[in-house]
C-alpha cells in the first residue's frame, strides 16, 4: 500500500489547463481570474462580497485590522484551532483569551463564552473568534445573538467548512462563512482543504464598508479611485480630473494579494467542491459505520449534518500506540490540534495546564484520519482494519 497522509490535494487535467492558460495570459497577478474567482466563491457561499487574500493567515489579519482590534482590545477565541486564529489578535496588539470548548462537538462552547463575558464589566471584550472546527459549523445565530448582547463583533474561522452548514431557528441552513451572522468569515486554500490553490485565502462579508477597507489594507492601503482622494487634483499632477496614473496610499496596509494563476486553480477547484464534499460525507459515513459501539473509541456517533468533514476525529485510549502502529503501516495520521493556551507563546500571557480541561482532555485522545476526496475504498478500508488490528479486534 502506498503511503496514505491524514490529507492531501487532489489536483486535475482541468486544473493544471486552467493553471496553464493563466501563465500564459497577460497577467500573472491582479488580473482577471481573481475578480472571477471572489465572485463565484461568493456566490458559492452565499454572500455579497469575497477578498482573495494570500492565505488564511492574511485573512485573519486583516479582518483583525478592519475591526480596528489594537493594544488594549481582548477577544475570545478557542485553543482547539491552528494558531493563527488567536495570533491575528496578537498581530494587532490585542489580547488572546481562550474559552473551553464543547466536549462533543469540539467547538468553542457558548455557555464558556458566556461565563467570560458576563463576569466582566460590559465593553470588557471586542470581539469573538469560533472556528468551524474539522469542518463542523458553529451555530453562529446563538453566537450573533450573545455578541449583540455584549456589543461584540464576530470572526467565523471557515478555514475548515467551505460548504458546511447549521440550522437556524427557523429550520432554515445557514452556509458557513455567508455573513448572516458574522461580521466577517475566512477561508483557507492550502493543499490539504476542500479548495486548493498552493496557498490562499478568502474572506467573505455582507458589510460593504469592511469590504472596502479589506480591499485597500489588501494592496498596501492604496486606493486607486477617484472618489476617495484627499489630495488636489492639481498636486496629481492633472487639470480638470486627476491623471490615469495616480493613486493614493491612505492607511498602512499589506501585500497580502493572491496570484492570478493561484486563483485560476482554486476556480477550476471550486468548480468541483460540491463532489468533493459528497465524497468526504462518503468517507465519514464508513468511519463512522466501522467505530460506532467499538470500546476503544469515545463518543463516536453517526455523520452529523451540515459537517463538512475536513477532518475525520477519533478519540481513543494510547493514542501513541495508534499513531505509531499506523505509521508503520504507511498510515500518516495527524492531531489536530496541540491546545493554542499552552504553546509556550501563550503560557507567557499566564495561560497554564488546567485552565481548558474539556480541550486539554481531547488533546490527549483524539486522531485524525486519512479525509479527502481521492482516498480510495480500498485505502479505506486499509486504514479501518489496521485501527481494528491494532485493538486486537478482527476485521470489520
Amino acid at each position: 500500500m502506498n503511503p496514505i497522509p491524514y490529507g492531501r490535494q487532489h489536483i486535475t487535467e482541468e486544473d493544471i489547463q486552467a493553471v496553464v492558460e493563466a501563465l500564459k495570459s497577460d497577467y500573472l497577478t491582479q488580473g482577471p481570474r481573481i475578480k472571477a474567482f471572489e465572485e463565484a466563491f461568493a456566490e458559492y457561499v452565499g454572500a455579497k462580497y469575497a477578498v482573495a487574500v494570500a492565505n488564511g493567515t492574511a485573512a485573519l489579519h486583516l479582518n483583525a485590522l478592519a475591526l480596528g482590534v489594537k493594544p488594549g482590545h481582548k477577544v475570545i477565541t478557542t485553543p482547539i484551532t491552528f494558531a493563527a486564529s488567536a495570533n491575528c489578535v496578537r498581530y494587532c496588539g490585542g489580547e488572546v483569551v481562550f474559552a473551553d470548548i464543547d466536549p462533543v462537538t469540539y467547538l468553542l462552547d457558548l455557555n464558556a463564552v458566556r461565563a467570560l463575558l458576563e463576569a466582566s464589566p460590559m465593553g470588557t471584550y471586542q470581539g469573538i473568534i469560533p472556528v468551524d472546527f474539522a469542518g463542523r459549523a458553529v451555530n453562529l445565530e446563538a453566537f450573533r445573538k450573545l455578541a449583540d448582547e455584549f456589543g461584540c463583533w464576530i470572526i467565523e474561522d471557515s478555514c475548515h467548512s467551505p460548504g458546511g452548514y447549521f440550522i437556524d431557528s427557523n429550520g432554515k441552513s445557514q452556509c458557513c462563512g455567508n455573513g448572516n451572522f458574522a461580521d466577517l468569515a475566512i477561508f483557507s486554500f492550502h493543499p490539504v482543504k476542500h479548495i486548493a490553490s498552493g496557498e490562499g485565502g478568502m474572506i467573505t462579508t455582507n458589510n460593504q464598508e469592511l469590504y472596502f477597507n479589506l480591499m485597500t489594507l489588501r494592496t498596501h492601503g492604496i486606493v486607486k479611485n477617484d472618489t476617495q482622494y484627499t489630495n488636489s487634483i492639481e498636486f496629481a499632477g492633472g487639470e480638470n480630473s486627476y491623471p490615469g496614473w495616480y493613486m493614493e496610499m491612505q492607511s498602512l496596509g499589506y501585500n497580502y494579494r493572491l496570484t492570478d494563476f493561484q486563483a485560476a486553480l482554486g476556480l477550476s477547484q471550486l468548480k468541483r467542491a460540491d463532489e468533493g464534499l459528497l465524497r468526504r460525507k462518503a468517507i465519514a459515513k464508513r468511519y463512522c459505520e466501522a467505530f460506532n459501539g467499538q470500546s476503544f473509541v469515545q463518543g463516536q456517533s453517526g455523520v452529523v449534518e451540515g459537517h463538512a468533514y475536513h477532518l475525520y476525529i477519533i478519540e481513543v485510549e494510547n493514542r501513541l500506540g495508534l499513531y505509531n502502529h499506523l505509521r508503520e503501516k504507511q498510515i500518516f495520521a495527524q492531531i489536530h490540534y496541540i491546545p493554542t493556551h499552552l504553546m509556550p507563546y501563550y503560557r507567557q500571557f499566564g495561560w497554564k495546564e488546567g485552565d481548558m480541561p474539556n480541550a486539554e482532555q481531547y488533546y490527549k485522545h483524539c486522531l485524525s484520519l486519512p479525509m479527502y476526496p481521492s482516498l480510495t475504498d480500498d485505502e479505506l478500508d486499509y486504514v479501518i482494519m489496521n485501527i481494528f488490528a491494532y485493538y486486537g479486534i478482527a476485521g470489520n
